[in-house]
């Protein structure tokens, strides 16, 4: 094989850059030679002619307005280096595997996120985080920069007594702050990288922390590109010692406004339960097409028979139909008197204050039939407000809900009390509504108890969408009371690790499942975050004839197929819900990635017709590309490596690599 051939087929090994994910840094030099080449200089930039090429804008002065904190550049640093991990699939804890494009991912969000790189580069449209508060007694995760994996391994290994990498952040600490920025600012700069142009990101916070992650996410997406923060008022706290501070915020930040401009996007509230409303409407028109009378009259007998709680009954007062359409008669009087609005309509008594509108905009609206006359001249005329018009309006960005209610569904569903302080669904399934549609992508990665992903079960259900929902939680101990942990046992005692966030999370995710079955590619995959497949090289002299030996297998033994495979995804950038084909070519198990877009053997013994049957696949398929992976060691021998590389030119593959 010739020196080309073989660097061709030999790019993923363990000791290569493919055993990482996507090194950020070198995308940025990368991006930045591509804007101004003249400032390489034997591939290394000059930072001199840099600042030279961009002239007056580059501030170096000392006294300048700058947010920082100590351990900021380890936390750039930190964001910066690849991950050496891995997701593994699980498929047993998984529900619908093969249909679902929703994902359940377990381990450290920080190498999560930067695992995710390439597959989810600006694929996310929304993403909703609930990092932890700063209280002094919530939990920071501490980030180890030289080996984040090993860390989060030692740490979450069967979880010790202390609860996995989490510690406590006392208020007494002289870096309270510092230490929970650097938490935080690493996360938030990779999740930027998964937004779409169009894309949003919602946090929450409350009070402690709202100023300095304000400043935080000015620097990481621009202050130009902050809306607004949504104020959640949730309920009086009655043990507070001066003020009682019922309010958390939500910050919402785009990735691009300049870009939502341009498209003209704008953003509206979404009335719920109105499907089952309108569903009603037009049955009852079809059923009474001349007595409206008579189909107002069942309107209103349906609404008073729906349960309390249905979001269909919160639209009751729309209690009219005709042939527009749902209304309800609004007040047509003026609230403060104004001397142009005091005038006779049609014989009817003006107002005290007036009419609300003046003589144009009356004689526009009787046009429009949009006037209700009453048959005595002493009572008031009504205005004629249709749902149709109303069920949209520009969001606000105060709103109230009572948090105890999250709890209380929550506990219905789960048949305890396993979790402390849930967001409320219904909440975020209103920010759901109002940022994305269709089959948009929904990121959530501090997960908790799964508030996020199943308000996107519930939106998909009452509105026929297909939004998809990547969650990610660290396997952490649920709260420390004896209470909650028996009956977190109680309910999953068939699980392995009971008192652990993340699998209660599974368990609430699949006990959605029964309630909303009939939502198509319902369920979800679970990876699990592990230590890379690949085979690193260990020089230990003193253990070298082994180290030998293994040398020539690049997958670690106990890893099987499926593991690669998925990893391969995440290097080769393909969503982890493509869909997976498992072909039998020559005996030899063949994955067909993407209805032949990617074609992975990782079997032992490749014959040469092993590989012009995966040539004859290529073929029968004809996709547009065509990659072609193998394992190194998996050639019958050098021969067939050889030659493999020629047969598969042939059929126009030029993509293969080794493993």
């Amino acid at each position: 094989m010739s020196h080309s051939e073989n660097q061709e087929l030999d790019k993923i090994t363990g000791k290569s850059p493919e055993a990482k994910s996507l090194d950020i840094t070198q995308q940025n030099i990368e991006q930045l030679k591509q804007l101004f080449p003249d400032v390489f200089s034997e591939n290394k930039i000059d930072f001199e002619a840099l600042k030279a090429v961009l002239g007056e804008e580059v501030d170096d002065s000392e006294e300048r307005y700058n947010f920082t904190w100590n351990g900021k550049t380890k936390a750039r640093q930190i964001a910066q280096t690849p991950s050496t991990g891995t997701l593994r699939p699980c498929i047993e804890e998984s529900v619908n595997w093969d249909s679902t494009e929703n994902l359940f991912i377990e381990g450290d969000n920080l190498e999560v996120l930067k695992l995710l790189q390439k597959s989810y580069h600006k694929q996310v449209k929304m993403i909703y985080i609930d990092p932890p508060y700063n209280t002094g007694k919530d939990f920071v995760y501490k980030d180890n920069f030289h080996d984040n994996i090993q860390n989060y391994l030692e740490q979450t290994e069967q979880v010790d007594s202390e609860g996995n990498k989490l510690s406590t952040n006392s208020d007494t600490s002289g870096r309270y702050h510092s230490h929970w920025l650097n938490m935080i600012y690493p996360r938030l700069k990779l999740a930027r990288n998964l937004l779409t142009d169009d894309g949003v990101i919602l946090i929450s916070i409350d009070d402690n922390e709202y100023s300095n992650l304000k400043s935080l996410c000015d620097e990481i997406y621009g202050e130009d590109n902050f809306i607004g923060s949504f104020i959640w008022q949730g309920g009086r706290k009655n043990d507070a010692k001066r003020l009682s501070v019922v309010h958390d915020y939500i910050l919402v930040y785009v990735k691009n406004d300049q870009f939502l401009k341009e498209l003209g996007v704008k953003w509206k509230d979404r009335k719920e339960g109105l499907d089952e409303v309108y569903k009603k409407a037009d049955y009852l028109r079809k059923n009474y097409p001349d007595d409206y009378l008579l189909a107002t009259k069942e309107l209103n007998k349906w609404f008073k028979s729906l349960p309390s709680g249905n979001l269909a009954k919160e639209h009751s007062h729309y209690k009219n139909l005709d042939e527009k359409g749902l209304f309800y008669g609004d007040n047509i009087s003026s609230p403060n008197y104004r001397e142009n609005l005091t005038f006779d309509w049609k014989g009817y008594k003006s107002p005290k204050n007036g009419w609300r509108y003046n003589r144009a905009a009356m004689e526009r609206l009787d046009q429009e039939g949009l006037l209700i006359y009453p048959e005595s001249k002493e009572n008031r005329i009504q205005y004629k407000r249709y749902l149709h018009h109303t069920e949209l309006w520009t969001p606000s960005t105060l709103f109230y809900k009572d948090r105890r209610s999250a709890s209380k569904s929550l506990n219905q569903l789960m048949g305890g009390d396993v979790f402390d302080f849930p967001k409320d669904v219904d909440v975020l399934n209103r920010l759901i509504r109002i940022f994305t549609s269709g089959s948009d992508l929904v990121l959530d990665f501090f997960a908790g108890s799964g508030s996020t992903a199943h308000a996107v079960i519930q939106n998909n259900y009452r509105h026929e969408e297909n939004l998809r929902f990547i969650a990610v939680q660290i396997p952490q101990p649920i709260a420390k009371s004896e209470k909650k942990n028996e009956e977190a046992i109680a309910l999953c005692s068939s699980l392995s690790k009971p008192s652990i966030i993340s699998e209660l999370t599974k368990e609430r995710l699949r006990r959605c499942e029964k309630s909303y079955s009939d939502i198509p590619k319902f369920g979800f995959k679970v990876f699990k975050l592990d230590e890379t497949n690949i085979r690193p090289w260990d020089a230990d002299f003193d253990n070298l004839e082994l180290v030998l030996q293994q040398a020539t297998e690049s997958i670690k033994a106990e890893r099987s197929s499926e593991d690669v495979l998925y990893e391969i995804f995440l290097k080769y950038g393909y969503d982890l819900t493509t869909p997976v084909e498992t072909e039998t070519v020559n005996s030899k198990q063949v994955f067909v990635v993407g209805a032949g877009a990617l074609i992975v053997c990782l079997d032992d013994e490749i014959t040469g017709e092993t590989v012009e049957g995966i040539a004859k696949l290529k073929e029968e398929l004809d996709p547009e590309t065509t990659q072609v992976v193998f394992k190194d060691a998996g050639f019958a021998d050098s021969n067939v490596k050889t030659n493999a590389i020629q047969i598969l030119k042939q059929a126009g593959i030029d993509d293969v690599k080794s493993i």
